[in-house]
């Protein structure tokens, strides 16, 4: 297949070096690339052509939903680039059940505000503008996670361009191992066009910031650890240290707590132990539209940030001085905790390919390294500070990796989900034409 050809298959957009739309479908959250051509098919026919066209002229491909993703797996240079932006409609299939259909290049902040009306929320998408498609793979992690688990658990259904173009639905009937590699396998079997999820009756949730004095970060990691061990299931937190930014910014600690629910005296009584682990300087817990608590990234400019996390079984006091040692008042980068369990935690481990689920925390951190530092001074930074932090746990969260070593891949599979994976992808890839992303090869 020729690009006048790949034109005439596509109802959409087929763009080139030049093109108005170009640097638009090739750019993401982590960079630009200069792909030989970007496709933003409308329909899944249009999907199946372009997978052809990288195919028969051995072209790498990428697939972008929101361009979220942190090893930059959404463009590439010289390949072909799938932008999902031309997928972005968001229906509710029957209210009374919150059955909802979403195109994967939607974002979470447009399914937030399409579900308001309805008074439906979907258990994902910290951010407003991270793709549907590509976090809902890598498992889902949401200010709900512990109610109601991950945003695969709340999938039901989808719809996968395949590597030889077929189109099938995937679901407990229909399907069922690619349904499962669907849910947390990071795009390895296919392209996803359409999601169909399982939405909670949730319009207003309690939630907000609590920014602390900043005297003593082991004690009051401790106590958020203390407070989140006993918080009922209806309570998802996160802490984060910041370090300096300069003398106009010192370094800071807070937490943001999501009560799910809108019982507020419920919720204040259970999000009030955090209030009481320190010194208080702001706070707004309080009612709050669930499409409202999420958040838009920005990134500090000049800066290259190296994500890595981990989740541990608990956080330990010796897992704290870790941390303090190596992300604290001067240290490398920003650090986050995050609570887990709950409804993640009962579901078995071999039911999706997000393995992960007796973790009681994920411990995340993005170190500071200049924008040119080579590969080896970027490993050697990683070793000094979040080195001894890695070993307190194990596996990865690839929605908040930067990095896709081999290392990084058995780090989010575990060997019996990586084995399995591995099956499904040499019925469905054996190829490997999807290998922008954590990837795993065909058995």
């Amino acid at each position: 297949m020729d690009l006048e050809q790949l034109r005439d298959e596509v109802d959409g957009d087929v763009l080139v070096a030049g093109d108005e739309l170009y640097a638009e479908a090739s750019t993401t959250f982590t960079g630009t690339g200069e792909p030989a051509v970007a496709v933003r098919p409308r329909d899944e026919a249009g999907v199946a052509a372009a997978i052809r066209y990288a195919a028969e002229n051995q072209l790498v491909l990428s697939v972008k939903s929101g361009g979220h993703s942190g090893s930059g797996f959404g463009t590439n240079t010289g390949g072909v680039v799938i932008d999902l932006a031309g997928f972005r409609d968001i229906e509710v299939l029957d209210a009374d059940r919150g059955l909802v259909r979403i195109g994967s290049g939607a974002t979470w902040g447009e399914v937030a505000e399409a579900l308001r009306g309805p008074g439906l929320a979907i258990t994902s998408g910290d951010t407003t503008s991270v793709g549907v498609g590509g976090l809902t793979q890598g498992g889902g992690l949401g200010w709900m996670v512990r109610k109601y688990g991950l945003a695969i658990d709340s999938l039901v259904g989808a719809t996968v361009v395949t590597a030889d173009g077929r189109v099938l639905k995937a679901s407990e009937q229909d399907n069922p191992d690619l349904f499962w590699a669907v849910r947390g396998g990071c795009g390895n079997v296919g392209v996803v066009t359409t999601l169909d999820f399982e939405a909670k009756p949730v319009g207003t949730v309690v939630a907000g910031y609590i920014t602390y004095q900043r005297d003593d970060l082991q004690q009051l990691l401790k106590g958020w650890r203390d407070v989140v061990t006993d918080a009922p299931d209806e309570v998802s937190t996160a802490f984060v240290a910041l370090p300096a930014f300069g003398p106009e910014m010192p370094p800071s600690a807070m937490a943001f707590a999501c009560y799910a629910g809108d019982d507020e005296v419920a919720a204040m009584a259970a999000l009030d132990p955090l209030l009481q682990i320190g010194t208080v300087v702001q706070h707004d817990l309080g009612p709050k539209a669930y499409g409202d608590i999420l958040e838009e990234a920005h990134p500090p400019p000049g800066i290259r940030i190296v994500a890595k996390n981990v989740f541990v079984p608990e956080v330990t006091d010796e897992l704290i001085t870790a941390i303090d040692a190596g992300y604290g008042e001067t240290g490398a980068g920003v650090v986050f905790l995050r609570s887990l369990g709950g409804a993640m935690s009962r579901v078995p481990a071999d039911a999706t390919a997000f393995a992960h689920r007796d973790a009681a925390a994920m411990v995340v951190a993005g170190t500071f390294v200049p924008m040119e530092a080579t590969d080896a001074e970027v490993d050697a930074a990683l070793e000094k500070t979040w080195g001894p932090i890695a070993a307190f746990g194990t596996g990865a969260y690839p929605g908040f990796l930067a990095t896709a070593t081999e290392q990084d891949v058995r780090d989010v599979f575990p060997e019996a989900t990586y084995n399995r994976l591995a099956e499904v992808k040499a019925a469905y890839d054996p190829t490997n034409l999807f290998s922008r992303n954590h990837n795993v090869k065909p058995a």
